[in-house]
């Protein structure tokens, strides 16, 4: 009787969304399908398209392509870096970093668009980026990561500086994985970037390692 009871609660309760999936670097034909099965899960909250070095042609039409799955799971779509050509993309916002161009400029172009800003491991970017009015703030890299091997390296001290101090989500960044993303969350994370262990992964496909995140 307990079984059949935790079944219905499990079946009742809606899973949290606590992922920001981030594309990889590089998208094939097999990609739309994959990332299909991985949204039907229903934990992923985000989805940032991240190319560098690609011509606005073929930009467009593989967000074309991935904004019909991201509405159909209703997972917010956000370019990378791309702010100029956010509204064109018909992205829900952008992300950048901190070499990405003018954050000031940057809010002005995304006027009722979501803005988000990569802050590494530092008190200060994290205020100027609340001073440009972004509606979240990422905070990485915390493990070593195969998308960005050389990138800085950021603390669980960050985290709880910014749960007492920042009142907007906080995404975490940086070689997570299946064990060590829960003391992320519990150090202060609202949402956790996921890319090589979805689309990476020589253990799992990406429909089951996003089943991991629960």
């Amino acid at each position: 009787m307990v079984r059949r009871i935790r079944k219905r609660i499990r079946g009742i309760i809606p899973l949290k969304k606590l992922v920001y999936l981030i594309s990889p670097n590089k998208i094939d034909q097999n990609f739309y399908v994959s990332l299909d099965k991985v949204l039907s899960f229903k934990n992923v909250k985000f989805f940032q398209l991240r190319l560098k070095n690609l011509n606005q042609k073929k930009l467009l039409n593989i967000s074309k392509k991935i904004k019909k799955i991201t509405d159909k799971y209703k997972v917010k779509f956000v370019i990378n870096d791309y702010f100029n050509l956010t509204s064109k993309i018909k992205a829900d916002g952008c992300h950048m970093g901190q070499l990405d161009g003018s954050f000031k400029f940057a809010r002005k172009k995304l006027k009722g668009k979501i803005f988000g800003i990569t802050c590494h491991n530092s008190k200060i970017l994290a205020k100027d980026a609340i001073e440009n009015k972004a509606d979240y703030i990422a905070f990485g890299s915390f493990f070593k990561s195969r998308l960005k091997p050389t990138a800085k390296k950021a603390n669980l001290n960050i985290l709880k500086w910014a749960k007492k101090n920042i009142k907007k989500p906080i995404v975490v960044i940086g070689g997570i994985n299946n064990i060590n993303y829960k003391k992320l969350m519990n150090s202060g994370a609202k949402y956790i970037a996921l890319s090589s262990f979805i689309w990476d992964n020589p253990k799992l496909k990406p429909e089951q390692a996003i089943r991991e995140f629960k």
